[in-house]
């Protein structure tokens, strides 16, 4: 399985991924969401490079002109509710492709908020067979709504090839996603990959709750 850790080499992704880490920065909510759409613009742009293509012609009001088109259709899927500003910028690169929806969330399962799990509960996608599937999730905590997610879909067909989509990941993420997503056909793109998860299983030095930040505090 393919890991592509975008900060392994410099680009302007890393001024974007400071922004979103700064804790005075992070008081803005737009600038907050922009810039992790503006992320998985990026994202989108690089995993554009790894579809299939296929020649075709376009009529011009001068003549003809013989272009490489996608070939492959791309269904780009999120997990509510954090996903929705990332996948906003897949949608502004992929503006053909469907898209999917899963509402999966975290719940603590003893008062110390340390033994975390995951509930699914919401899913709408068209048929997947064939496709290439995008699931676009800005934070790769633990990996098990990335998990469930992917499972959720699967009940609607088997893609030919899956890319897992996050700004930042956790190493345990990572490896959760390569024990339970197929090594052949599954690639992990990652803005940056922290150093590890702490006692309440978030991303350290990470940038907090992505959800409430794009959105603000759960009650």
């Amino acid at each position: 399985m393919k890991v592509m850790d975008m900060s392994s080499s410099p680009s302007i992704i890393g001024q974007y991924l400071a922004e979103l880490r700064d804790v005075d920065y992070q008081q803005n909510r737009l600038l907050f969401r922009n810039n992790v759409a503006r992320i998985g613009e990026m994202m989108a742009y690089e995993i554009s490079k790894t579809l299939t293509y296929e020649r075709r012609e376009v009529t011009t009001p001068l003549g003809k002109a013989q272009m490489a088109l996608p070939a492959d259709e791309v269904v780009v899927a999120t997990i509510f509710r954090a996903g929705l500003p990332f996948h906003q910028g897949f949608m502004n690169v992929f503006d053909h492709a469907d898209h999917a929806f899963v509402s999966a969330y975290r719940t603590y399962e003893d008062e110390a908020h340390t033994q975390v799990g995951v509930h699914v509960e919401y899913l709408a996608t068209p048929p997947l067979d064939g496709k290439v599937l995008i699931i676009a999730d800005p934070m790769l905590a633990t990996g098990g709504s990335m998990q469930l997610g992917y499972e959720a879909l699967l009940t609607k067909g088997t893609p030919t090839a899956v890319h897992v989509a996050c700004v930042i990941a956790a190493p345990e993420g990572v490896e959760h996603v390569k024990r339970h997503f197929p090594d052949a056909t599954t690639t992990i793109w990652c803005g940056a990959i922290d150093s590890h998860l702490n006692e309440h299983q978030y991303i350290v030095p990470g940038l907090g709750d992505a959800g409430d930040l794009c959105f603000g505090e759960k009650r």
